[in-house]
Formats: C-alpha cells, sequence, structure tokens
C-alpha cells in the first residue's frame, strides 16, 4: 500500500507535504508582490478563455486559409518529388 502511494505522489508522503509547503510559500510571495489573489487569477484565467472563445473563430478561419493557400504549393511539390524519386 505504502510502495503505491510513494509511486503516485513521486516521493514519500512526508517530503510532499514539505515541497508542496515550500512552493505555496515561494507562489504566495509572488502573488502578494503583484496583489494577485486566488480569485483575481481566477477571472483572469476565464476571461482569457472567453477572449479566446470569442476571436477563436475567426482565427480558425484565418489559419485554415493559411494552410489552404500553403497546400495549394506544398501538396502538388510533394507528389512531384515523390515521382521523382520514384523514377530514379
Amino acid at each position: 500500500m505504502s510502495e503505491n502511494v510513494n509511486r503516485f505522489l513521486g516521493d514519500t508522503p512526508g517530503r510532499v507535504v514539505l515541497k508542496l509547503a515550500v512552493l505555496s510559500f515561494l507562489f504566495g510571495i509572488v502573488m502578494s508582490a503583484f496583489g494577485w489573489s486566488p480569485l483575481n487569477v481566477i477571472d483572469f484565467v476565464v476571461e482569457g478563455i472567453a477572449r479566446l472563445w470569442n476571436m477563436g473563430f475567426e482565427a480558425f478561419e484565418r489559419f485554415f486559409g493559411h494552410v489552404l493557400l500553403g497546400a495549394a504549393i506544398v501538396v502538388p511539390a510533394f507528389f512531384l518529388i515523390r515521382l521523382l524519386k520514384y523514377r530514379s
């Protein structure tokens, strides 16, 4: 049982708790220096996802437009190169 817990956590439970406490302290200092709270971070992530969602469809349209434009050159060149190599 203990071996499974250690394997799941990646180390002994005591060391994992100590590492998490140190990381929590360091992140707390950084967040305090910037004036962030956990709710600020959650709001930032939610707003970022909403912005990506709202502009995402336009970005996908532009992305796939560029892919199709490039494919007009790349795909025929690929087949031409493959045919030339096949003949040699």
